[in-house]
């Protein structure tokens, strides 16, 4: 009864903060990345290997890069207009799904160990608030979003520096929501200090090198809009997301909760323990 109430609650709000995310990155992020989109084959090309390299590399066999492209047949694309849309629109929601389980999961355990004392509303804002602070606000301190065309440091590395920020992030907001005694606020401040004692990986170049003047200052003014532009459509998911968890866990989820929680323990033969 529970597992389909959690289904259908969240499948309902995801549906709003997926629509609602995708109408803001139409708005504010997509005009951004394909302005950006224009000004990439304007970058100079890496210069050509030497023929003796070239050689070396055939000898080892090992085939050039683009060799692989040539010989591979082109991955499938959704076309620009309504089949990109509708199939952002659909990644949005499943990506809104898996997040609203995850608030769900947070308020539910917040109600075992405390209780209704905080009403549902406030409690998701709180949850949306810490999820925002997680997943953007702590990474993009270090991993600010970058437009097409620009160079970046090994994507390995970066996603090992994401997930150590988001996991810094996630566990102080927890020892905060839930932790007593005085190492409450301590802990989170050195987990919180983690990420950035260790240091984001970062280019030592310049990213946008190879494009010319005009095509660099323009690139550059992009990636500045582009950073605040995702930091809107991060703001309003989350924004949303406590909005429509919030209104769901006090209409179809609460309830059932709180009489589980609140069901006394039966002893697994009562017969046996009235005989004695």
């Amino acid at each position: 009864m529970i597992f389909q109430r959690l289904i259908w609650a969240g499948l309902a709000a995801a549906l709003l903060v997926g629509s609602v995310q995708t109408g803001v990155q139409r708005w504010q992020a997509a005009p951004l990345i394909l302005s950006a989109e224009v000004y990439e084959h304007q970058k100079a090309e890496a210069p050509t290997p030497p023929e003796s390299l070239t050689a070396h590399v055939h000898a080892e066999g090992i085939a050039p890069e683009h060799e692989h492209e040539h010989g591979s047949a082109k991955e499938w694309e959704p076309e620009n207009g309504a089949e990109r849309i509708g199939w952002t629109w659909v990644a949005n929601v499943l990506h809104a799904f898996s997040m609203v389980l995850l608030v769900f999961a947070v308020m539910g355990m917040y109600l075992y160990k405390r209780g209704a004392a905080l009403a549902s509303q406030p409690l998701a804002g709180w949850v949306a608030a810490a999820g925002w602070l997680s997943f953007h606000l702590w990474p993009s301190l270090g991993l600010h979003a970058e437009v097409p065309g620009m160079d970046a440091a090994p994507l390995h590395a970066r996603q090992i520096w994401w997930a150590l920020a988001v996991a810094s992030a996630a566990l102080a907001c927890t020892a905060l929501g839930f932790a007593r005694g005085p190492w409450r606020w301590a802990a989170p401040a050195v987990l919180l200090a983690l990420p950035f004692a260790v240091g984001a990986p970062h280019l030592h170049t310049d990213a946008l090198a190879g494009y010319g003047a005009e095509a660099h200052a323009a690139l550059q003014q992009l990636g500045e809009q582009f950073i605040w532009a995702t930091t809107w459509v991060a703001l309003s998911f989350w924004v949303t997301m406590g909005l429509a968890c919030g209104l769901a866990f006090e209409r179809w989820l609460k309830p059932a909760l709180m009489a589980t929680f609140e069901q006394p323990v039966l002893p697994a033969n009562p017969s046996l323990k009235a005989s004695r």
